[in-house]
């Protein structure tokens, strides 16, 4: 009887040592459910954490979100010869954080650039959020993102930051609309867990994200006196046709007839002086990208011009967004209203040379 207890004893410890192997196996491949979550070490009575649910991490919106701002992180970022693969991995410690901004702002921040301890990079993050929060926090932007939230890799807290960012700075991309993920929301009362879900929305319509950073005479203009409107779209109008009329062309709506970019192009050869050779840009678009470059390209001849870098964004343009539309066009009204009209004509000739874009 002794010797079968012991073998008993040795089967049972063989079996529970078995079940830990295959415990310790198959750990890593399953997600742990927040139901399951350990009552007692996560986190102290009366406090909260929040997490992304798990099935908004598929959200193919959210995916192509994350990937938009991945890319224009690496393209602004190419000279530093940093490449983000990973927002949650990638942005953590404040390294990348901190160039970006650099790059975007312009403001150089005085800190360590390579810091390996967690007080360390805290602090990095401290400094550069803070930058970020000074900037961003006087247009109204809900500042949706900590010190602890960024460095515990949040992934919520680290795309809502970038959104912010890139609508900022104009960056050239357009961000997907009415973007919304899951948020799981933990608290623990009385030693138990509770669970609920609330709906974060990271990005609206690329409008109404444009209005916190861009209030200006237009947005007074349509919000409060949305009847002197027209009168401010005819004196456009006049004016463009003054100079495209030389071409034979002529425009009776605005928001539709420059979203091509074509009309855009050739008003400012006209306002110049130049002639722009045919293959700079496509006469006949066919698609937004060709779109994209038409109105792209004739920012950068008011750049060559001596104008500021428009407001607006060529993508914005193309969608037929008013307001950036007027933006654009009031800038050269005001650039060009006393220039004289009897510029030479010779530039215009089907004989001139295609040599270049720019006036001799």
């Amino acid at each position: 009887m002794a010797g079968l207890l012991c073998r008993t004893k040795r089967k049972k410890q063989v079996d529970e040592h078995l079940e830990e192997g295959k415990q310790a196996i198959n750990a890593p491949l399953l997600a742990p459910r927040v139901d399951a979550l350990p009552d007692n070490t996560l986190l102290d009575d009366n406090t909260e954490r929040s997490m992304l649910d798990p099935s908004s991490r598929e959200n193919p919106k959210f995916k192509e979100l994350q990937r938009l701002l991945i890319d224009w992180i690496n393209n602004e970022l190419v000279e530093e010869r940093i490449i983000v693969k990973d927002l949650e991995e990638d942005l953590y410690d404040g390294q990348v954080l901190q160039k970006l901004f650099e790059k975007l702002s312009r403001w150089m921040l005085n800190m360590a650039e390579v810091t390996q301890s967690e007080i360390g990079q805290k602090q990095k993050l401290k400094m550069v959020l803070g930058a970020v929060n000074q900037l961003l926090r006087p247009h109204g932007w809900d500042i949706d993102w900590s010190v602890d939230s960024v460095h515990s890799k949040n992934l919520v807290a680290i795309v809502s930051l970038l959104v912010a960012l890139a609508m900022h700075f104009q960056a050239p991309i357009r961000l997907p609309e009415h973007v919304s993920v899951q948020i799981v929301l933990v608290k623990k009362r009385d030693g138990i867990l509770q669970t609920s879900h609330v709906t974060k929305e990271i990005t609206t319509t690329n409008e109404m994200m444009l209005r916190k950073f861009e209030r200006d005479a237009f947005d007074t203009l349509l919000d409060h006196a949305p009847d002197k409107l027209n009168v401010v779209k005819m004196s456009l109008i006049t004016f463009v046709n003054k100079h495209l009329n030389k071409l034979n062309l002529e425009v009776t709506e605005l928001e539709s007839q420059f979203a091509d970019g074509v009309y855009l192009v050739l008003l400012m050869g006209l306002l110049e002086g130049y002639f722009v050779p045919l293959y700079n840009f496509y006469l006949t678009p066919e698609n937004f990208e060709q779109k994209v470059h038409n109105v792209a390209f004739a920012f950068e001849l008011m750049q060559d011009a001596g104008l500021k870098k428009p407001k607006s964004r060529p993508e914005d343009v193309v969608n037929i967004i008013l307001k950036s539309t007027l933006r654009v066009l009031y800038n050269l009204f005001t650039n060009y209203r006393h220039t004289d009209q009897h510029q030479t004509g010779t530039c215009w000739n089907a004989a001139a040379p295609l040599g270049t874009v720019h006036p001799p």
